[in-house]
């Protein structure tokens, strides 16, 4: 099998900091791995606290000194969707790098740089659009909000579609007028190289955006614990999010955070059984099964339980896994080869947890690289460890339930609550379960299609706070309220009194 590795590759990465690219202050550097090879194919520079102080220094003097934040939204529009258009001018080139260093299947690299496009375009239009409230006393007072952006925006992004979830916390962060640090993952940090070119092209103020590279425990810490970076927008595991919380405590800082999932997929027996076993295919499978809002756990109800099951094995089997960059893969390897070990340990735990009914290790034909074969483990019980833990790879759990009460309980049995998928023909069911399932999000009859402008978010272990639409410009921004008096000025008048019989404190509002 060939291995497609990209022309033009760079022959080492380097932090963008005040419109330069830069190395580490000492000098540090790491690996980059490709993961069909599992071979260095880069150095990337390893961002430490000094490099993280130069990045923070150039995004607040971009801030207090520089045009952006004071400029128009519809000037600040113009260049975000002058970064969209490029972005979909280059969604080729995107995805082949994009491709190439995640090891996502060229066809979803595609879908997904389209999206990172969409992202920019669609803060674009909604700071242009945007209305904020007015609240009048006729006669008396009005009081109306004043939005400002807050300063330098720490942003931390995972390695699974890594330039999209990038571009997603870029947009509204740009958008509402902040500037930002952003620490992309250690493990794929090729495209967010990019950013720095599209950036300047666009016509993005130097200082405005920086990038520094390096690992979770050093740059990424650094970011998190300096004391100019109010903001820090964080998407990763639930464990990393709980240390960041922790770290940012001392500094009373905003976040947002966008963490695990285990989320269930619950198919009742009225369901459309063929949509419902694309949907849950899809869902697990997709973007090698190394996402956020994965269907890991699929719910059956039992009389149809023997033949969802049957029917799901045999279209598993049939998932096509190859070489990333060839378009009929639907399956491509795995980021990395610790992320690969740990994905191989629980197909093994899982052997010894349900039954295996696909995969359930290397697919045939793969001597190298991280492939893991589409795996399918039926009959597999609530304390299992398959069922509680996110694994982030192309494993599925499927477990029987016979009523709905008992469906809902293992549905919300695991600390996790993002996403929830549920499939069946009864309306009154599929409203009053969704309303009751912990998850932050539901989709009804359908796979993961999101709306930008629908609050994203989950509850329990899988986050903190929302994104998406408005309350993506909430979290970017500080809301004032400015209060104005109309008319006669009542006070309580103080230390005017010649006689002591003073009755009429008119204060009509105690606090």
């Amino acid at each position: 099998m060939t291995h497609h590795i990209p022309e033009g590759l760079p022959d080492r990465i380097r932090h963008y900091i005040d419109g330069e690219f830069v190395d580490s202050v000492g000098g540090e550097t790491f690996d980059v791995l490709d993961p069909v090879s599992n071979e260095t194919y880069v150095q990337a520079a390893a961002g430490q606290k000094a490099d993280i102080d130069r990045a923070v220094a150039a995004a607040r003097r971009a801030f207090t000194e520089g045009p952006w934040p004071r400029m128009l939204p519809r000037e600040r529009s113009r260049v975000l969707h002058n970064i969209a258009n490029i972005v979909e001018s280059r969604d080729a080139r995107l995805a082949e790098l994009e491709s190439f260093d995640s090891g996502l299947p060229i066809t979803q690299a595609l879908g997904q740089a389209r999206r990172a496009a969409e992202n920019f375009r669609f803060f674009a239009d909604l700071i242009v659009a945007q209305a904020d409230d007015t609240y009048k006393v006729p006669g008396r007072q009005i009081n109306y909000v004043n939005r400002k952006p807050i300063g330098v925006a720490g942003l931390i992004t995972p390695w699974n579609t890594p330039f999209m979830l990038e571009s997603w916390k870029l947009g509204p962060a740009l958008a509402t007028g902040n500037t930002v640090v952003l620490k992309p993952a250690e493990f794929t940090p090729l495209s967010a190289s990019l950013w720095a070119g599209i950036f300047e092209e666009a016509g993005l103020p130097k200082g405005v955006f920086n990038l520094v590279n390096g690992l979770g425990e050093e740059a990424g810490d650094a970011l998190v614990k300096h004391p100019d970076v109010p903001l820090i927008s964080f998407t990763g595991e639930s464990s990393t999010g709980s240390l960041i919380f922790g770290n940012a405590a001392p500094y009373l800082k905003g976040l947002s955070m966008e963490l695990g999932g285990k989320s269930p997929a619950v198919v009742f027996a009225d369901a459309d059984l063929d949509a419902a076993i694309d949907a849950t295919i899809f869902g697990v499978f997709s973007l090698n099964g190394e996402r956020c809002t994965a269907g890991s756990r699929i719910l059956v109800e039992r009389p149809v339980y023997d033949e969802f099951v049957e029917r799901y094995a045999a279209q598993a089997k049939r998932v096509v896994v190859g070489d990333p960059h060839d378009p009929k893969t639907e399956v491509g390897a795995l980021v990395h080869p610790e992320h690969y070990d740990k994905v191989m340990s629980y197909v093994e735990i899982g052997k010894t947890e349900g039954r295996l009914v696909a995969g359930g290790g290397r697919p045939e034909g793969f001597p190298t690289g991280n492939y893991v074969a589409p795996t399918v483990f039926a009959d597999v019980a609530p304390d299992a460890r398959i069922f509680q833990e996110e694994i982030f790879g192309p494993v599925v759990a499927i477990t029987p339930f016979d009523t709905d009460e008992e469906a809902l309980e293992l549905a919300n049995g695991v600390r996790y609550g993002l996403a929830a998928y549920i499939w069946t023909n009864d309306l009154k069911r599929a409203h009053n379960f969704s309303q009751a399932v912990e998850a932050g999000m539901v989709w009804l009859n359908s796979n993961n299609v999101r709306d930008l402008r629908t609050p994203f978010g989950g509850v329990k272990a899988s986050g903190l706070g929302h994104e998406g639409g408005y309350r993506s410009i909430d979290f970017y921004t500080d809301q004032q309220a400015v209060h104005i008096t109309l008319g006669a000025v009542h006070n309580p008048t103080f230390g005017k009194a010649e006689h002591h019989n003073v009755t009429d404190l008119d204060d009509p509002d105690p606090r």
